[in-house]
């Protein structure tokens, strides 16, 4: 069986044949066409935070469909699986391997990936979702949802330099993920850093509010 450390938020998690059977023998009707679609081309789920009722055996994921082509709504598809029943997972998507779907924001995320360096950041959200699909997810008023992997402090100020410097021109959104899987909002944390203010600190079982220089002491300098 997999542990928490393979699956955090934002995880992408693929299904057994016997994992679509018991999700779609679960899911009401309106849900069977799209999860259908799903595991004919075997696309990934999301992993999820963890709802209370969820047993050990089990892992929360959704799958969120692209907006209404009418209304923009967007439907997000819960989904409670069994942990046996996860063929692979993996991180989410590198930058690079999802600029293709960034649309006219292609040129200036690469630019963001080059001056980033070799730090490790991921995208998850709409343009990650039309990259794995080459579904419609991504649209003029989209955000770009970055996840950041800091492996130092340094490295830490540097890229948040960089997200800083570009969210003035980019729909820029999304987190810092510290190596315990803690996961925080970086304009909150840069907000925060600035005022000795706590942090909101998503995990996959939990959300707690957390001072930032006890996350900032788990990254080596």
């Amino acid at each position: 069986m997999m542990t928490d450390t393979q699956f955090q938020r934002h995880t992408l998690a693929w299904l057994t044949a016997p994992g679509w059977h018991d999700a779609r023998a679960a899911a009401p009707p309106a849900h069977q066409q799209a999860l259908a679609m799903w595991q004919q081309h075997d696309w990934p789920v999301i992993v999820r935070r963890t709802d209370v009722d969820t047993a050990p055996h089990q892992l929360d994921v959704g799958l969120p469909l692209p907006p209404d082509a009418v209304t923009g709504a967007k439907l997000r598809i819960a989904l409670r699986v069994a942990r046996d029943h996860i063929a692979r997972s993996a991180l989410p998507l590198t930058l690079a391997a999802a600029s293709h779907a960034a649309g006219p924001w292609r040129e200036q995320l690469n630019q963001l990936r080059h001056e980033a360096g070799t730090s490790d950041l991921r995208v998850y959200g709409s343009v990650a979702m039309e990259a794995l699909t080459s579904l419609p997810y991504v649209h003029p008023t989209s955000d770009i949802d970055l996840l950041f992997l800091p492996a130092s402090q340094r490295q830490l100020e540097a890229v948040l330099a960089v997200l800083a410097h570009h969210a003035e021109t980019l729909p820029l959104d999304g987190e810092i993920v510290f190596p315990g899987g803690q996961a925080v909002a970086w304009k909150e944390w840069l907000q925060a850093r600035a005022t000795a203010a706590k942090v909101l600190v998503k995990q996959l079982q939990r959300v707690s509010l957390e001072n930032t220089e006890l996350l900032w002491e788990t990254l080596p300098p």
